[in-house]
């Protein structure tokens, strides 16, 4: 990826992302950090590193060492109290009572049609259950536990002052882990340790990032550039939402407020991960079972290479030929350039009938396309966690 490439790529990432990324609610507690490291930032009011230097380093870092991502601007809700686990355990589309103190999971609330209001990572504590979500999500998601709060012995917190992560992948992660704060990362999905920095006490969470095995580390604002620091001493190399995109789009992962909003089902956004076919009743349950059940998606999303490597806009359209006529079967959420395949690689919804791997489109305008996309398997680079979801 020539470095002409990457900047151009940089320049435009704020729009391919969506509004989402642009209405942060809260600024990186690293971001003078970054600045003072020449770090590419985004633009806007509150802005997020795109990279740290060449971006085929930070890639390659990710396949070979490990990488940190600066994800403080994370939110965070705790849910306290004697009914806690029960009350979401009847809201929440995966399982949350059966889990013990140091495990957790992907979870979704759902709206009552079954299409995906939230999607974050939850995770159960001795006195909480704590539930990480992504930027500017909050004050919403504590808004909407809190409607269907009435006589239940708990308290909702909307502590997303208090939270600031750090994200890690790559080979060497476990290892940096256990230097910096002293505990083994959890085997388990979603399963959370705590560690020691200093005097402090650290959460350890090992989940996945950018769509492989990493980890989340959080001491908390306070403690974040110390961490950081720490774990690039330990051998992380810093990296950016550029080669983020390039890893989780290689691997087929649907980014909340990027690939997933309240207008699909989960099964569409494969984010089976999410959600429990056997737990009972929740909101949004039976759409969720009967799709199970009987099919009929209109739409999932699918990758598709590019014929070429410029930047597509996210919601640039999808056309195919159908019965001799050009018809729109598809819209494109993420771009990145895909090291693997040289090219530009694109997350789309397309519609049923279409999603065969070879399947080709046409972008934009079919008499004036954009561009050529076909459909290719998922994952595209070797390594990466597999996303759900077959393809018809």
């Amino acid at each position: 990826m020539a470095s002409a490439r990457s900047h151009r790529y940089q320049l435009t990432r704020c729009t391919l992302a969506g509004k989402s990324l642009e209405a942060l609610a809260k600024n990186s507690p690293l971001l003078s950090h970054h600045r003072a490291a020449g770090a590419e930032l985004s633009l806007g009011a509150t802005p997020f590193a795109l990279s740290f230097g060449e971006v085929p380093d930070e890639y390659a870092a990710a396949q070979t060492t490990a990488v940190v991502f600066d994800a403080t601007e994370r939110d965070l809700v705790c849910v306290t109290g004697s009914d806690a686990a029960a009350f979401l355990q009847r809201l929440l589309a995966n399982t949350v009572r059966t889990l013990a103190p140091g495990q957790g999971n992907r979870n979704l609330l759902l709206s009552s049609k079954g299409k995906v209001l939230f999607d974050f990572d939850l995770s159960v504590r001795e006195a909480q259950i704590r539930m990480s979500l992504p930027p500017a999500c909050g004050a919403a998601f504590a808004k909407a536990l809190d409607t269907y709060h009435f006589s239940e012995k708990l308290a909702i917190r909307d502590d997303s002052a208090q939270h600031a992560p750090l994200a890690l992948c790559g080979p060497s992660t476990a290892r940096i882990v256990r230097e910096v704060v002293g505990v083994e990362l959890p085997r388990e999905d979603h399963a959370s340790v705590s560690g020691r920095f200093g005097e402090r006490e650290i959460d350890v969470t090992a989940l996945p990032v950018a769509g492989s095995a990493g980890a989340r580390i959080d001491g908390g604002p306070e403690l974040a550039l110390a961490l950081w620091n720490a774990v690039c001493v330990s051998g992380a190399r810093p990296a950016g939402r550029v080669a983020y995109d390039c890893l989780r789009v290689e691997a087929g992962w649907a980014e909340p407020g990027v690939d997933v909003d309240d207008s699909v089902y989960p099964q569409e956004a494969r984010l089976e991960r999410g959600f429990a076919l056997d737990k009972g009743c929740y909101i949004g349950q039976e759409v969720v079972a009967k799709i199970d059940t009987y099919g009929g998606l209109n739409k999932r999303l699918v990758a598709l290479r590019v014929s070429h490597d410029d930047p597509l806009p996210r919601g640039a359209r999808l056309f195919g030929e159908d019965e001799g006529e050009w018809r729109d079967l598809g819209v494109i959420t993420s771009w990145a350039y895909s090291f693997v395949l040289d090219t530009g690689l694109v997350l789309a919804y397309v519609k049923r009938r279409h999603q065969a791997c070879g399947t080709r489109f046409r972008i934009g305008d079919p008499q004036a396309p954009l561009g050529e996309a076909v459909v290719v398997a998922l994952p595209v680079r070797s390594g990466a966690l597999a996303p759900t979801g077959e393809f018809e």
